[in-house]
């Protein structure tokens, strides 16, 4: 397990390598001058060229990209061309609400979507499987940044009963912490769900088919127990693996649920940080994700030994 591990780490480096001459060519060479958005609409050509060279933006493309490889070898992912601060600070400054809104939208999806997958498996064929269908079907197609916008019209604007947008960190109360991730987490989590939930009840009806579960059946199992105990722990390694994958649909999702609900995290951030062409910021966030991303892969294949004795690294 343990050499499996350590194979897996270092094949991430060759990913993580191909992803970050992917984003710095992209990045750079993409139309555009950050040195005249830093300087302003009123700036003279010399101004410009001063800020060029300070940024070292006049060097060679291949200078650049050996110097920004670096630095990341050492930890450090630059300096923002705006904001004049490390890139890490500001990534760690802007950490927590986007933690607390993916946190708490995996933790309500996940439990919901297995729920509602489950529930429409054991009742395949009813009222409440056609609803759980056409609920993920809905929850698939409309677009994070509408189903945001209705949430708050209806729950903020109309009832009141939400905040438009905002964050509040968890330090001033749990009460108010939550009271602000409702209406982000339902919006950026609703397409998770149906994922999910679409493929717990294809993989339950599949494990309920099997001459196993006939047999549980005709020896008087109860249903609860049959669902939960010998279903649900035979269809884990297909849901958990969508849960994995589902991760960048919930990563792509926080930049815009951010946005839309004006929350200071990452999200925003990255937002803030592609209007005004700053290069490190938007580079160092990427290769964040990207990380997180590889990492929660791994995860997702060692949780397989333990879901599934049979399975051996």
């Amino acid at each position: 397990m343990i050499a499996y591990i350590v194979r897996r780490l270092i094949s991430m480096l060759p990913v993580m390598a191909v992803v970050a001459l992917f984003v710095f060519l992209l990045l750079h060479l993409a139309p555009g001058d950050p040195a005249a958005i830093i300087a302003g609409d009123n700036a003279t050509v010399e101004n410009i060229a001063a800020i060029r060279k300070a940024l070292g933006l006049d060097e060679p493309l291949w200078k650049q990209l050996l110097v920004w490889v670096w630095s990341l070898i050492q930890g450090d992912l630059g300096k923002s061309m705006f904001w004049n601060e490390p890139v890490t600070t500001l990534i760690r400054q802007r950490m927590e609400p986007t933690i607390a809104l993916a946190g708490t939208t995996l933790f309500f999806a996940v439990a919901i979507a297995i729920t509602l997958g489950v529930t429409a498996a054991a009742r395949v064929g009813t009222g409440i499987d056609r609803f759980v269908m056409g609920l993920a079907v809905v929850g698939f197609s409309v677009p994070v940044f509408v189903t945001g916008y209705l949430l708050i019209f209806l729950f903020a604007i109309q009832l009141k009963w939400l905040p438009v947008q905002g964050y509040t960190p968890i330090a001033e109360g749990v009460g108010p912490w939550i009271h602000n991730l409702v209406l982000p987490s339902i919006a950026l989590g609703l397409a998770y769900v149906a994922l999910i939930a679409r493929i717990t009840r294809t993989t339950m009806l599949d494990v309920l088919a099997e001459d196993y579960m006939r047999t549980a059946r005709a020896k008087g199992v109860a249903p609860r127990p049959m669902l939960l105990k010998h279903a649900l722990k035979n269809a884990a390694v297909p849901i958990v693996t969508v849960i994995g994958i589902g991760v960048a649909l919930l990563i792509g999702g926080v930049v815009i649920t951010e946005t839309v609900f004006n929350i200071p995290g990452i999200g925003r951030l990255v937002v803030d940080a592609i209007a005004r062409r700053d290069y490190p910021i938007i580079q160092g966030v990427i290769m964040l994700f990207s990380g997180v991303y590889v990492l929660v892969n791994l995860l997702v294949d060692l949780s397989y030994t333990v879901l599934d004795p049979r399975i051996r690294y």
